[in-house]
């Protein structure tokens, strides 16, 4: 069953389109996350879910009710649209307690008073902040506040919650943290949850499905493993990299070599593989995460030769950034980013050979920017 439905909607100020022709269809008990980067429409388009906003055009259905037509005429109001919302800003209540504070929807929903005290402490267990309980906000860090206004939200049980960047204040343990907290209760709850963020492993760790956005369009709308593994466009590809996805520039070019039709990839003067398919670019984009690179020490079929710039050890494992193509003195090459494992020695300048792992490798039209399933991997 839908619990939120989009069609068509569409918002505009001055002439620019913040939110352009969206169209999206949530299942109840989703955890929906809209991914993008600054000004690319998330925060409108919950917004306009939530009636803070009104669309310019298109229809919301809220569990199969019209709750917004610009066609129809209908705008219900935030308040009887059936949500919660956990804003970007705390919105703590400075005279009541951390107790009253999350406490407060419950009384409101005219909860038994010898059940509230369990719920409001049993959230504020999970959020770590049950010790703080009769503490006021101006004795909170930011960190508290913002997970006091979580704890607020998740305590009353709404059917459909809209969360805009709430972990965004929070230190990365505590950060990790809440997202193992708000997955257990969004498992426990069954709520539907739509989260806006532009943080990408946020995305992957919480959703089960991510709407990626970008300029107010929808580039790609799919499981985690498969925005992820096999993003839709090069935008997906890119911006769901952390580190870095790699972005190498191929030709390609008729092969000779073989009695059958087919297409070269030819890397910075290197054939490096071979890919069959009807209508192929002369131009392609491969993108390759840095796990998807193999660092050699010798040449070898289908390597690319490259020189390090630097090495970061990161633990588990070592990132190196080396450089393809151009000059010997590095003008016009590429930057490429390698996770090796934690042994890797590797120095500034030292020249290695970079080994493609197809398997999990992306082609993408280099004009349109679409990914080519058409290409099949040597």
């Amino acid at each position: 069953m839908e619990a939120v439905r989009l069609v068509g909607i569409t918002k505009g100020w001055a002439g620019v389109k913040a939110v352009d022709n969206l169209s999206l269809s949530m299942e109840k008990g989703e955890f929906i996350t809209l991914l993008g980067p600054s000004g690319c429409g998330k925060t409108t388009t919950l917004r306009m879910i939530a009636g803070l906003e009104d669309p310019d055009d298109g229809d919301i259905c809220i569990d199969d009710r019209l709750v917004f037509s610009a066609s129809k005429g209908i705008n219900v109001p935030p308040a009887q649209r059936g949500l919660g919302m956990i804003f970007q800003s705390y919105a703590l209540w400075p005279h009541m307690t951390v107790f009253d504070n999350v406490a407060f929807g419950l009384v409101q929903q005219k909860v038994p008073r010898n059940q509230i005290g369990d719920r409001v402490m049993g959230v504020l267990e999970q959020v770590e902040l049950a010790p703080l309980a009769q503490r006021f906000p101006s004795e909170l860090s930011g960190g508290q506040q913002q997970r006091v206004a979580v704890a607020r939200m998740v305590v009353v049980s709404p059917g459909l919650l809209l969360m805009d960047e709430p972990l965004s204040n929070l230190d990365t343990r505590l950060r990790m943290q809440m997202r193992a907290s708000l997955k257990r209760m969004h498992q426990e709850s069954g709520t539907t949850v739509i989260y806006v963020t532009h943080d990408q492993e946020e995305a992957l760790t919480l959703s089960t499905r991510i709407a990626v956005m970008n300029k107010g369009e929808l580039e790609q709308y799919e499981s985690p493993e498969d925005v992820y593994d096999r993003p839709s466009t090069q935008f997906v590809a890119e911006f769901t990299g952390n580190p870095q996805t790699n972005l190498i520039n191929a030709r390609a070019t008729q092969g000779a070599a073989s009695s059958e039709a087919g297409t070269d990839l030819e890397v910075a003067g290197r054939v490096i593989g071979h890919a069959m398919g009807s209508g192929f670019p002369d131009t392609v984009v491969l993108a390759a995460r840095p796990e998807a690179l193999i660092l050699c020490d010798r040449d070898g079929p289908g390597r690319i030769p490259g020189a390090v710039y630097a090495t970061l050890p990161v633990g588990s494992s070592v990132l190196v950034y080396a450089r393809i193509g151009g000059s010997s003195a590095g003008a016009g090459a590429s930057e490429t980013v390698i996770r090796a494992g934690r042994g890797a020695h590797v120095e500034a300048n030292q020249r290695v050979w970079l080994q493609l792992d197809w398997s999990q490798v992306n082609m993408y039209d280099a004009a349109t920017g679409r990914r080519l399933d058409n290409a099949v991997r040597p």
